[in-house]
């Protein structure tokens, strides 16, 4: 603890008297300042105790006193030390009612007692303190060097409650809380989740400070990794602002989580190329090989239905032109599977292919449900227009029905499917279990396919433009009823030889036989695919 004025009272060789403000004695001493200026404010920066003989100043005048003490008190000045027998024999009646007014600690000095006796105590005390944080701090750090090593994250955030008497917390890098310590803190920290996350969009090393829920306690929030996105973040909590001690113990915890860290990603890059070679294995039609490489890492992944997760950025363009955007997208999803899948404590296999990402996860998981969640809000985001219009790069995800390992080549072909239809359509994510459960037509507005449509009918409609019959709707009427003459007839209001007319003419117009099923097929999606209808 810092010196205080009650120590320096209690200070053998010193001989002080308490005069007035002796409710008072308990506040910090900064340093012990002597000055015989009638204002000597302007040189003070808080928490002195100042010295004074009172050679310059009328200190038996009541209002002089009056606001001499209140200017002092309110520069932040914790004591005045007063030396009788120099100017005056005694401490005037004025400056002690003063002092009283103001509640200001006024401290009589003997003669005996020079004021460089008081300063070296308070410059010995202040030594002293120092010295017992920084021996503190060591020790901290040794604590928390030695559970770092046995016990991992959650050691060293159990050594760190205990170093600064409150509650610490770790969040993963979604801003998910991963562990905390003591136990009973962990609710406290899910409160502070969107502070997390506005830390997480400031480059690391980043820092705030924060209220806790209900004003319960004060946070310090600290990012951690070296790369340009932190790869978790620390929250500590306690009762006041930290000290010396606390201060050495927080920033030696912020060190050793970020070697955790960082030792993690070396660790996970390891754990891509394993799944990188059992992906590889999978798309081979090689499932027996591909569950030895998987081992105890991957292997319970492969043991139950899974899913293939195809993302990439949604134009290959402005990925191109905007690098950060794509891997940011990408990045976000990573973090969202990867941190679902490590709270739910269940395998995922995620492996990046450029500017793409393929992702393994357990049929109805939660990392699945994760990478639903992450497309929606996306898709939520983009509905909203001032935020759509700073997504110049998005994100596209096709995802794939259930499947074996005997069938991962056919879902990876589904999820890339998908992730077609999901551009065309201009949705964030499709599942391929949507197609089948769907409709074929609305993949009839990709423009190459009205290019083919409209040269396939376009001679029909030129000749029905020189007003010589109506060959376009006879054919889609006809074709509408399965090549039955009389209801077809029946729907143009013509005779049923008129209909056999035109629908020679336009064999004879396309060069093609409408008895062909494929030239049937090809002319109604043509004609669906020109129709607004």
């Amino acid at each position: 603890m810092p010196p205080t004025l009650a120590s320096l009272v209690h200070h053998s060789a010193l001989k002080l008297t308490v005069r007035a403000g002796e409710d008072r004695l308990d506040v910090p001493v900064r340093w012990a300042h002597v000055s015989e200026l009638a204002d000597p404010v302007p040189y003070m920066e808080g928490g002195e105790l100042l010295l004074i003989t009172a050679l310059k100043l009328d200190a038996e005048d009541p209002e002089a006193m009056r606001r001499y003490v209140k200017r002092l008190a309110g520069a932040g000045v914790v004591g005045l030390g007063f030396a009788v027998g120099v100017n005056y024999d005694e401490i005037p009646k004025a400056l002690v009612d003063a002092a009283e007014e103001e509640g200001l600690p006024l401290l009589e000095v003997p003669r005996r007692t020079p004021f460089l006796a008081i300063s070296k105590a308070v410059s010995a005390a202040i030594a002293a303190d120092q010295y017992r944080a920084v021996t503190a701090g060591f020790a901290a750090q040794r604590e928390l060097t030695k559970q770092a090593l046995n016990a991992g994250p959650e050691g060293v955030l159990g050594a760190l409650a205990t170093q600064v008497d409150g509650w610490a917390a770790l969040y993963d890098a979604s801003g998910a809380v991963v562990a905390t310590a003591p136990e009973w803190a962990g609710r406290r920290a899910a409160r502070l989740t969107a502070e997390v996350e506005r830390l997480r969009e400031r480059s690391a090393p980043a820092s705030s400070v924060v209220g806790g829920p209900d004003n319960e306690d004060r946070v310090e929030l600290h990012s951690l990794g070296t790369g340009r996105r932190p790869r978790a973040a620390l929250a500590v909590g306690t009762a006041a602002a930290l000290g010396t001690a606390e201060r050495y113990a927080v920033h030696s915890a912020i060190a050793l989580l970020t070697l955790t860290t960082e030792r993690s990603r070396s660790l996970h890059a390891a754990e891509q190329r394993v799944g990188a070679a059992v992906l590889r294995m999978l798309l081979a039609g090689e499932p027996d090989h591909a569950r030895a490489v998987a081992g105890d890492l991957y292997g319970g992944l492969l043991d139950a239905p899974f899913r293939v997760i195809v993302a990439e950025s949604a134009s290959g363009t402005a990925a191109r032109s905007h690098p950060e955007a794509d891997a940011d997208a990408l990045g976000g999803i990573v973090e969202a599977v990867e941190s679902a899948a490590a709270r739910a404590g269940e395998a995922v296999l995620v492996v990046p292919e450029g500017e793409r990402l393929v992702v393994l996860a357990a049929d109805g998981g939660a990392a699945v449900a994760a990478c639903a969640a992450y497309a929606a809000a996306l898709e939520a985001g983009r509905a909203v227009p001032e935020q759509a219009a700073g997504d110049e790069v998005e994100l596209v995800v096709g995802l794939s029905a259930p499947v074996g390992p005997i069938a991962a080549a056919a879902a990876y072909k589904q999820a890339e499917q998908a992730l077609s239809v999901a551009r065309r359509r201009g949705r964030v994510l499709v599942e391929h279990e949507q197609l089948a459960a769907g409709s074929v037509l609305p993949l009839l507005a990709d423009d190459a396919v009205k290019a083919f449509a409209d040269g396939l009918l376009r001679a029909l409609h030129e000749h029905d433009a020189t007003g010589r019959g109506d060959l376009v709707a006879s054919l889609r009427a006809w074709l509408s009823r399965h090549g039955q003459w009389d209801a077809a007839a029946a729907d143009l209001g013509v005779h049923r030889h008129t209909l056999r007319y035109r629908m020679r003419r336009v064999e004879e117009i396309l060069g093609r036989s409408l008895d062909d099923p494929d030239v049937r097929m090809e002319l109604w999606l043509a004609l669906k695919a020109t129709s607004p209808e």
